[in-house]
This record gives C-alpha cells, structure tokens and sequence, in this order.
C-alpha cells in the first residue's frame, strides 16, 4: 500500500515510466550532498587569520577551498565517464583527482609559510599533533592560534578532497543515468546541476563550520551531524527538482 502510494506519487511529480530507479537516483543524489558537507569539514580553512600566519589551514574561504577540489575531482569524473561509462571508476578517480589538487593546495601553502613568511606548521588547538604525536605549542608563534597545515590536518584534507570530489561525482553520475543519449546538451546539464549542488551543500557546511576549521580533530567537527541532517534535506529536494529539470529535457526514464 504505502510503497503504491510513493510510486503513484513519484509517477504524478516526474512522469517517469519507472518511478523506484528515479527514487534511487534521486538518493543516489542525497549522498553525494552529505559526502560534499562532510568534506567541507574535514579540509583545513584557515581564511583570512591564516592568511597572515595567525591561524592553521590554507589562507582562503571554506566554499572556495571546498568547491575548487570538488570540481577539479568532477571535471576528472565527466572525462572518465565520457570515455568508459564506468560510474564506479568515475567516481573514485574523481575523488582522486579532488584529493591530488587539495594536497598541491596544502604544499604550496607550507612552502609559503616555511621559506616565505619563516613559520612551521604548529595548531595551537592540540598540544601534540593527533597523528605524529610530535610536541606542537612549543612551535606556535605567540599571539596566533598556529601556521601553516600540520600533518594532521594535511591527512584530514587528502580526505576530506577525496570525499568531495567522490560526492559531485556521485551526484554527476546519478543525473546522467537519466538518459541514455550522450550528447554535449545532457552533459552540460548534469554538469552545470552538480556544480549548482556541490555550492549549495558547500555553504550549508561553510555556515555550520562558522569560519576557520583544522580537520577531523577540531572542536567544530563535533557539529558535522546537524550539518549532515540539513545537507540531506536540502539535497534531497534539490536533486528532485534537478532530475526533474533534466527529464523534462529528454530523459528516457
């Protein structure tokens, strides 16, 4: 009765001939959101304050940093898929691709801090670093909160880039599914779509996070639920209007 009803209701808003795969994708879409928010808090931002060596993280925005890998992993996703129509191999060389730029990002701004501004990387939020367990206070430059990106928040953005590129991949491969026609119009779309998510899912992490963060040791990370449950209700309706959108277009389903 109650799975009748979703299908009838599925049918009434999409039009689809086969409402429990357009559901799939549609969760299919939902994950690759969370996936995006719980990379946003696991990359080291730092913002303005690390900018000028006064805090840890690399030296710009929480959405920038998070779109620019998550991107770099999708546009590395849409080349495999156009190439094998592997959605699995699309995915995790997406994701692999997010996390080969995020960890250029973080060695640059080492080399910066290090030979550029004469700083090591130190977080004064954890006496010892969580991975190393090499003494760090003694390291911080008094009057900041640390430099540079410490090797625990280096590892945390390898996978917090992984995540990311593996979700608007995700989210990439479950739009194109909605057609069998490949062409340069639905890739585009599911393109343009999945970025339209990725910013979205992007900032709602950005505003829980408030901020600067230093990975998956921070005290803000403890937040990550409540950002997770809004990630999946935005997601969710915004992947419906997104596959919407993209069958209204021509997709077979």
């Amino acid at each position: 009765m109650i799975e009748s009803t979703i299908e009838t209701i599925l049918f009434s808003i999409f039009g689809a001939s086969d409402p429990a795969f357009v559901f799939f994708l549609l969760l299919l879409v939902t994950l690759g959101g969370i996936l995006i928010t719980l990379s946003v808090h696991l990359i080291p931002v730092g913002g303005a304050p690390a900018a000028m060596a006064q805090a840890t993280g690399v030296g710009t925005g929480t959405t920038q940093l998070a779109a620019g890998s998550g991107l770099s992993g999708l546009l590395v996703a849409v080349a495999v898929s156009v190439e094998t129509q592997n959605m699995f191999l699309g995915i995790i060389l997406g994701g692999i691709g997010a996390a080969v730029m995020i960890s250029l990002v973080m060695l640059m701004s080492n080399i910066g801090y290090i030979y550029g501004i004469g700083v090591p990387p130190a977080s004064g939020k954890a006496v010892r670093d969580p991975i190393t367990n090499d003494r760090q206070d003694i390291y911080v430059s008094k009057g900041t909160e640390g430099h540079g990106v410490p090797t625990a928040s280096f590892i945390s953005g390898i996978f917090g880039g992984f995540l990311g590129g593996a979700g608007g991949s995700l989210i990439y491969e479950a739009l194109i599914r909605t057609t069998q026609v490949s062409s340069a119009l639905f890739i585009v779309l599911a393109v343009i779509l999945s970025i339209a998510l990725f910013f979205i899912n992007a900032v709602i992490a950005s505003y829980n996070i408030g901020g600067t963060i230093e990975g998956f040791y921070d005290e803000k990370f403890k937040k990550l639920a409540r950002s997770v449950v809004v990630s999946a209700a935005v997601t969710f309706i915004c992947g419906a209007l997104c596959l919407l959108t993209f069958i209204n277009f021509g997709g077979f389903i």
